[in-house]
């Protein structure tokens, strides 16, 4: 028996708010996670449900939505593999994906908050029961259900909420509880075996006498996340015996993998994640007996929002969520741990940035391929040698934008440039290769973002310095 109890349930969480990826590839993934040891998938759909009738303007706009069909064939793998699929769809903060579509502009808090949902509104808490509807008639025999409400941005500053909060007594805590209790009590009412699973940020703040007079112990159950490598203890100890002592008993952790260094980053840090779960076991360890964590969502972010842009990668990511399902497996993260994890995945290193190129794809490492290749183009575009080119002493001296415009140039040093550019990146011949190996895996419309956001900034001023190269030279060579 290792620190975490074997009844503590591992939830892989998949964000499909941004890199959806193919169904093929989805498969795929599913087969590794269960593999790897988990017991589930956090599924947050956002825009990739197949929303019907007048939530059909929720469906993304860029690439198709998946089908129902493809919904329910998620679902039958994880199945088989013995692995729970619990949705997870905000109903209060996180609601870009609904509130930035005019028809829902009305149902915002503030007009220019696009994530809080107005919680005096009724018309509100019906948009919200339909989306479960929904989500929940395309998932046969669910039992739990994630409701999200963290990162309640800008509440109490509506008009609405205002006047709400004038009256002697009431509090912006109240005002929160008010509209989760709500919906839990709908939920409730609709689907009485239903669990409900909440985020706890929203509440950390509330005193036990707050909680107990919320209406929420018993309707949900907290899942407190953290995803710092130096998580508190001792503080995440106490709020998770805050909320057992209030009656709120049933307890959820929730760990990263990837998506929660900063909101742009591209290769994660194995490590890093690898520490946040050796703190939250130490977290399992410190409870005071008789509380016990149900299980924990090992969180993988492809956006911060709906409207941020994109986070690592999954395939890039598979070595750090497999040395975090060792770790919880394990207890530690041991020679012997890492050991087992670069055997299954086939790979030299548990650190993504360190595995190379190699010949052989293995199997049990689906996307391998494009990992490395995002691992080198990631490199070379985070080199010196590239992003400070610009500033390089022949470029500023003898090929200025001044000198480029009027072609005031010296043959022999823009032809040294030309040659400099072509020697310090070979991105024209990794770039195609990575197009079209992550086009097998993501739709075209994930391909063109990632391209853009991250190589295209770092090209496009080599690109054009090497068009003004030719052209000068032209002009100045007989």
């Amino acid at each position: 028996m290792t620190i975490v109890e074997r009844t503590w349930k591992k939830l892989v969480h998949l964000d499909l708010k941004g890199a959806p990826p193919r169904v093929e590839y989805l498969h795929k993934l599913i087969e590794l996670f269960s593999q790897l040891g988990a017991d589930g998938l956090l599924v947050e759909y956002e825009d990739m449900f197949p929303y019907e009738g007048e939530l059909k303007l929720l469906q993304a706009a860029t690439h198709p939505a998946y089908s129902p069909e493809e919904v329910l064939s998620m679902q039958e793998l994880a199945k088989s593999k013995g692995m729970e699929v619990i949705p997870l769809v905000q109903t209060f903060g996180h609601m870009e994906f609904v509130l930035k579509h005019r028809p829902m502009w009305s149902l915002r808090e503030v007009p220019y908050c696009v994530g809080t949902l107005n919680p005096h509104k009724e018309e509100g808490v019906k948009l919200v029961m339909e989306m479960l509807r929904q989500v929940v008639k395309l998932h046969p025999g669910l039992n739990t259900l994630h409701i999200g409400a963290d990162e309640v941005y800008i509440l109490g500053e509506g008009e609405e909420s205002k006047l709400w909060l004038s009256s002697s007594g009431r509090t912006m805590e109240q005002l929160f509880l008010s509209h989760v209790t709500k919906v839990a009590k709908a939920i409730k009412e609709v689907w009485p075996h239903m669990t409900i699973i909440m985020w706890d940020d929203m509440m950390r703040g509330m005193s036990q006498e707050t909680l107990k007079a919320s209406g929420l112990v018993g309707l949900v159950q907290p899942m407190l996340w953290d995803y710092t490598p130096d998580l508190d203890i001792d503080n995440t100890v106490s709020l998770l015996e805050k909320y057992h002592s209030v009656g709120l008993t049933h307890l959820w952790a929730a760990s990263s993998f990837k998506g929660s260094t900063s909101v742009y980053t591209c290769v994660p840090s194995t490590q890093r994640h690898v520490d946040n779960h050796l703190q939250w076991l130490r977290v399992a360890a410190s409870l005071s007996a008789g509380i016990k964590l149900q299980g924990i969502a090992i969180t993988g972010w492809q956006r911060y929002d709906h409207l941020s842009v994109l986070c690592e990668l999954m395939p890039v990511a598979l070595p750090s969520l497999a040395a975090c399902l060792q770790t919880l497996s394990c207890g530690h993260f041991s020679a012997e741990a890492q050991s087992e994890v670069t055997g299954r995945l086939g790979i030299s290193s548990v650190e993504v940035e360190e595995i190379g190129r190699s010949p052989v794809d293995n199997s049990l490492f689906p996307g391998k391929k494009l990992a490395e290749l995002i691992v080198e183009v990631n490199s070379l575009l985070n080199s010196d040698d590239i992003r400070l080119f610009e500033n390089d002493m022949f470029v500023r001296g003898w090929f200025s934008p001044y000198q480029r415009q009027r072609k005031m140039v010296t043959p022999l040093i823009t032809m040294q440039i030309h040659n400099t550019v072509k020697l310090k990146t070979h991105l024209p011949e990794i770039c195609p290769q990575l197009f079209q190996e992550m086009v097998h895996l993501y739709q075209d419309s994930t391909v063109q973002e990632w391209i853009e956001e991250h190589a295209l900034p770092v090209m496009a001023p080599l690109q054009r310095i090497t068009e003004d190269i030719r052209a000068c030279v032209k002009e100045m060579v007989p």
